[in-house]
C-alpha cells in the first residue's frame, strides 16, 4: 500500500505536489490555531478555576480585549472631579470591575492567555525576584518589539550581558556629572515661560507638551550629546508608534494579521524603519568619531559604546552589536522622555490641586537655594520634595501594571499556576490599596513618606513604581534627579494653580498620560 502511495506520488504532476503540500500545511496551522486558541486556553481556564480562582468566560483569540477597549473608550468620555486621586475606575475600569465581581486574586483574557492578577505585595516582590528564573517576562510581540527591544525586553544570557554593559553609563557619579545639562534645559524652559507672561506677570501652559520637551532635550543632550531639535523626528514617531500599537491590541492575536497590508501595519513598519534609520546615523557617525579620537564619553551612548568596548574586549560574542546598540538608544529615547514627563506633569497636577504642599516646597527650597542653581549634594538633602514626588509616583505611577509569565508549573500563594500563565502585578491597585495604605489610601498625603519609604507602610514591597529586584528600572536615579531639578527650579521662578480649561482625565498610552493636557496657570514671583 505504502509503495502504491509513493509510485503515484512520482507520477503525480508538479501541480498536484504543489497542491498536496499547501494542503498539509493548511492542515497543520488549523491543528496549530485550535491548540492555541481552543485547546490550551480551555486546560489552563480549568487548572485555575480547580483551585478556586475566579474570573471572565474566555472569548476566542481575542479573549477580553475587545472588552477592554470598549470599556476603555466609554470611561474616556468621563472627566474626573478636581482633586479627586481615585483614579483606577477611570484607567482600569475593566480591572476595577473584574476586582468587584470576582475578588482581588482574579483572572482575565489577554488573547488565548490567562491574566491571573496577584495583589499581595509579597508575594509581588517573590515574583519581581525572579530567584530561580521561571517568572518570565512575556514574550513580546513583533509589534510592540517595533516600540523598544532593548534591555527591558530581553531574557538570560542577553538579558545580563546587556544590563552589564548599560550599568557603567547610569552609575551614580555619571549621573551626578550630567547635572549641568538638566539645569541647562530647566533654565532654558523657564525663559521661554517667563517670555510669553502677560504685563501682570500671568501666564497659562499646557505643561503636558512643555515637559515632554523639556525630557526630550535633556535625554538628547546626555544620551547623544544632540540638541531637542536634531532628537525631535524619533520623538514624534515614537508617540505615534505608541498610539498605532494600543490601536493594534484588537487585532493582535488573529494569527498572521501583522503581515497583512493594512494602513495601520504599513505605517507601523515605516516608523520603524525611520527610527532605526535616524539612530543608526547617529550612532555610525558617533563611533567613527571614536574611532579618529574626535569625541568624549560625557553622554549615555559615549558611555555605552565605551563600555561595550570595554566588557567585549574585542570579542564580538561578548558585545552588543550595532543593532542591539540602537534598539538600547530607542529605549533610552522613550522611557528616558516619558518616566520623567509623566511624574513632573502629574506633580504640578497635584500640587496646584493642594496649595499648602507648594507652598511647603517652595520654603524648602528657596531655605536650600535660595534663586541659585540647585547642586547634587543639596538636591539629595530635599526632604520634602522627595515626599510629594513619591507620592505623586504613587498615585500617578507612569506604568500602571507589570506582568511576568510562567514558564513552567510554579507555585505561588499556595496555588500551582501551569505554564503559559501571565501574572499581572497590579502595580497601581496595590498602591491605592485601603488595606496597604490606610483609610486615606486614594489621598494625597506626602507626609506617609517622612520616614522614607521602608516606613511608609507595613508592606515594603508595596511601592514599585520603577519595578522592583535584578530588573529594576535603571534610569530612576536619572529621572528622579532630573525630576527634582525640574521641580526646583519651577518653584524658584512661579507659584502654580490649574486653569478653568483644565479637565481631570488621566488615561494610557503605554504610560499614564493626561488626556486632555495639563493647563496651569503660572505667576511670577
Amino acid at each position: 500500500m505504502a509503495t502504491r502511495a509513493l509510485l503515484m506520488l512520482r507520477e503525480a504532476s508538479p501541480l498536484t505536489l504543489v497542491g498536496v503540500a499547501v494542503a498539509a500545511a493548511l492542515l497543520w496551522l488549523a491543528a496549530w490555531t485550535l491548540e492555541w486558541a481552543w485547546w490550551t486556553p480551555r486546560q489552563l481556564d480549568r487548572a485555575l478555576r480547580a483551585q478556586g480562582l475566579k474570573g471572565t468566560k474566555y472569548r476566542l483569540f481575542t479573549g477580553d480585549v475587545r472588552e477592554n477597549f470598549r470599556i476603555n473608550r466609554e470611561a474616556r468620555t468621563k472627566p474626573m472631579p478636581i482633586g479627586c486621586h481615585d483614579i483606577i475606575p477611570r484607567v482600569q475600569p475593566m480591572f476595577y470591575n473584574v476586582v468587584k465581581e470576582y475578588g482581588k486574586l482574579s483572572f482575565t483574557w489577554f488573547g488565548p492567555t490567562p491574566r491571573v492578577m496577584i495583589p499581595d505585595p509579597e508575594l509581588v516582590r517573590e515574583v519581581l525576584s525572579n530567584k530561580f528564573g521561571h517568572f518570565g517576562k512575556p514574550k513580546a510581540s513583533r509589534i510592540g518589539k517595533l516600540l523598544a527591544n532593548g534591555v527591558v525586553n530581553h531574557e538570560g544570557e542577553k538579558w545580563a550581558k546587556h544590563r552589564r554593559i548599560l550599568n557603567p553609563a547610569f552609575h551614580h557619579e555619571k549621573i551626578k556629572r550630567m547635572l549641568p545639562v538638566f539645569s541647562a534645559c530647566c533654565i532654558e524652559m523657564i525663559s521661554r515661560w517667563e517670555s510669553s507672561m502677560s504685563s501682570e506677570g500671568v501666564s497659562e501652559i499646557d505643561i503636558w507638551p512643555e515637559f515632554q520637551n523639556l525630557t526630550g532635550d535633556v535625554i538628547s543632550k546626555t544620551a547623544f550629546g544632540s540638541s531637542y531639535q536634531e532628537g525631535r523626528r524619533i520623538f514624534q514617531l515614537q508617540a505615534e508608534l505608541a498610539e498605532r500599537l494600543i490601536q493594534s491590541f484588537q487585532t493582535i492575536f488573529i494569527p498572521g494579521y501583522w503581515f497583512l497590508p493594512t494602513k495601520n501595519n504599513r505605517r507601523m513598519r515605516e516608523i520603524g524603519r525611520e527610527i532605526c534609520k535616524d539612530l543608526h546615523a547617529i550612532v555610525g557617525k558617533r563611533e567613527k568619531a571614536i574611532k579618529n579620537g574626535e569625541t568624549n564619553n560625557d553622554d549615555l551612548l559615549g558611555l555605552l559604546l565605551e563600555s561595550n568596548t570595554r566588557q567585549s574586549n574585542g570579542k564580538v560574542n561578548l558585545g552588543m552589536t550595532t543593532e542591539d546598540i540602537i534598539e538600547e538608544c530607542k529605549l533610552f529615547y522613550f522611557a528616558g522622555m516619558e518616566t520623567t514627563s509623566v511624574l513632573l506633569t502629574w506633580t504640578l497636577i497635584v500640587l496646584s490641586m493642594h496649595p499648602e504642599w507648594q507652598d511647603r516646597a517652595r520654603e524648602e527650597v528657596l531655605n536650600q537655594f535660595g534663586r541659585t542653581r540647585p547642586d547634587f549634594d543639596s538636591l539629595s538633602r530635599l526632604k520634602i520634595v522627595t515626599m510629594i514626588l513619591y507620592e505623586v509616583l504613587r498615585l500617578y505611577p507612569p506604568v500602571i501594571f507589570l506582568t511576568r509569565r510562567t514558564y513552567k508549573e510554579m507555585e505561588l500563594g499556595g496555588i500551582k499556576y501551569p505554564a503559559g500563565v501571565n501574572l499581572l502585578l497590579p502595580l497601581l491597585s496595590i498602591h491605592h490599596d485601603p488595606e496597604i495604605w490606610g483609610k486615606d489610601a486614594s489621598e494625597f498625603n506626602p507626609e506617609r513618606f517622612s520616614e522614607g519609604i521602608s516606613n511608609a507602610t507595613k508592606h515594603q514591597a508595596a511601592f514599585f513604581p520603577f519595578g522592583w529586584g535584578p530588573r529594576i528600572c535603571i534610569g530612576q536615579n536619572f529621572a528622579l534627579l532630573e525630576a527634582k531639578m525640574a521641580l526646583c527650579t519651577i518653584l524658584q521662578s512661579f507659584s502654580f494653580e490649574l486653569s478653568p480649561s483644565y479637565t481631570h482625565a488621566p488615561y494610557t498610552v503605554i504610560t499614564l498620560h493626561p488626556q486632555h493636557g495639563a493647563q496651569i496657570k503660572l505667576r511670577k514671583l
